[in-house]
């Protein structure tokens, strides 16, 4: 699974909440990834992510 965040970012930072391992804020304030290919073991994290952020800037699959 490949996961990326869009503009539409309002860092929140719920996504950091759900997956820690999979999301960061960046220095610019946003949130972004440590690596676009995500472990299988963290699909199901990053889907929840995906979910539920409020303005679907996580884009996974």
């Amino acid at each position: 699974m490949k996961v990326h965040v869009n503009a539409n970012c309002i860092s929140c930072g719920l996504c950091v909440s759900l997956c820690p391992n999979v999301f960061h804020i960046t220095e610019g304030g946003t949130a972004g990834v440590y690596s676009q290919e995500v472990a299988p073991e963290l699909e199901a994290q990053v889907q929840e992510a995906a979910g539920s952020c409020p303005v679907s800037a996580i884009e996974a699959g």
